[in-house]
């Protein structure tokens, strides 16, 4: 089996205590190089984590030889630029959820993808840790009978101003950057494991807004899922909850 050498892109919150540590441990995998626009944090990562290359430049650390797969961990909305360009350089991606910041730029990425037959995969770990794989396998056993429906309701309260002015929470609720807000920091591992559990979908409906008004992106989402199995699910997220 070919080793896997990594490079990450974005050197964030997710990186420090997931993803980053975790390339040098699996068999066959290794941490080679990182990059993140500020150079000195992209340098302190490299040499807190002990990863040999660090660069400023995403196209140098895309184009670094020893580099043969590529881990996005940028905001979405950088998300489809930084694939498009490993991909075209014939990199595999491993890329954050969400996958982008919408239909369109994902159908983008995938095509290109299928295109040069490069493997697109989105990290949605959750699906190989043993619980999950526990649940699927009682569903399967028929354990508690025939599933017919399913139901998942998520509120929290509003954030907060002071958190509203932390960056590294400001630009989670900017649906320029994020896409969708809370809901797209939070719903892709939980509608993933619903698709993980009830298999593939027939049909999807569903609408958004935003009540409160205290950031540009949608603070309420609600969703129906028609699963080819037949099995129904519904979701409500708030995020506005007082």
């Amino acid at each position: 089996m070919k080793k896997i050498n990594w490079g990450i892109i974005g050197c964030g919150d997710v990186t420090e205590v997931k993803s980053g540590p975790a390339f040098n441990k699996v068999k066959n995998s290794s941490l080679v190089a990182v990059m993140r626009r500020d150079a000195e944090k992209a340098k302190d990562y490299a040499r807190r984590h002990n990863v040999p290359k660090w660069y400023s430049d995403a196209n140098n650390l895309i184009n670094d030889p020893e580099v043969n797969a590529i881990y996005i961990a940028t905001p979405p909305s950088s998300h489809e630029e930084y694939t498009m360009a490993a991909l075209q350089a014939g990199k595999p991606v491993y890329v954050e959820k969400p996958m982008t910041v919408n239909f369109e730029s994902a159908t983008n990425m995938m095509n290109v993808a299928n295109e040069r037959n490069i493997k697109l995969a989105v990290a949605h770990y959750r699906r190989e840790q043993p619980l999950f794989k526990k649940i699927k396998q009682l569903l399967a056993d028929k354990t508690i009978g025939d599933i017919r429906f399913a139901k998942l309701d998520y509120y929290r309260k509003s954030l907060s101003k002071e958190e509203l002015n932390i960056p590294k929470t400001a630009w989670r609720v900017d649906a320029a950057i994020a896409g969708g807000g809370l809901f797209h920091d939070l719903a892709p591992h939980q509608l993933d494991l619903m698709c993980y559990l009830f298999g593939e979908v027939e049909k999807a409906s569903g609408f958004a807004t935003n009540q409160a008004g205290m950031y540009n992106a949608d603070d309420i989402v609600t969703g129906n899922i028609l699963f080819k199995t037949k099995v129904v699910f519904t979701g409500m997220w708030c995020f506005n909850v007082a």
